[in-house]
């Protein structure tokens, strides 16, 4: 395992950069790593490139997406090999969504999931509404427990009538 200096530092690196840039394939509003799912990005000076991503959940459809679009974002960059490799653990949360990766599900529509401080927060550790991502009310109802992905979960506004995805805590 990778200590978190080592990951530090290989954040510095082009191959980093390039890898951070790949948009998730079922929210293009944000980055795998505004998601959390890009671990690490180590490259060589022969030009090889290991990157770790964490699904969301394990059998999430996106991930071989995510592979073509890491390899082949890579390769446009000129890296000769590239290996993408699949980490189950430590697993991922929602709690390693980026500031700017929640500002962005927002803005897209998607109502984000409170983070560990909110819940921490919280004096019952029940989530008693989800606020609209399109007009801030509270006054929303969940409409069922399965969105558009299996992450995800259906909620409608009360106020505005919209229904919007809801990440769900993990």
């Amino acid at each position: 395992m990778t200590d978190t200096h080592d990951i530090d530092a290989h954040r510095d690196t082009r191959a980093w950069h390039v890898a951070s840039g790949v948009v998730d394939p079922e929210l293009p509003v944000v980055t795998i790593e505004d998601l959390g799912i890009l671990r690490d990005v180590t490259e060589d000076d022969q030009g090889r490139v290991h990157v770790q991503v964490t699904p969301t959940y394990s059998g999430c459809p996106a991930m071989e997406t995510i592979r073509t679009d890491l390899i082949d974002a890579l390769t446009a960059e000129g890296y000769r090999h590239v290996t993408v490799e699949f980490v189950l653990s430590p697993p991922w949360s929602t709690d390693q969504i980026t500031a700017r990766g929640r500002a962005r599900l927002e803005e897209y529509g998607v109502a984000p999931p409170p983070t560990e401080e909110e819940r921490r927060r919280a004096p019952v550790g029940l989530t008693l509404s989800v606020r609209c991502p399109q007009c801030g009310s509270p006054d929303t109802r969940e409409s069922s427990r399965f969105g558009s992905t299996a992450c995800k979960s259906l909620w409608v506004c009360r106020r505005c009538r919209e229904p919007f995805d809801h990440f769900k805590v993990l």
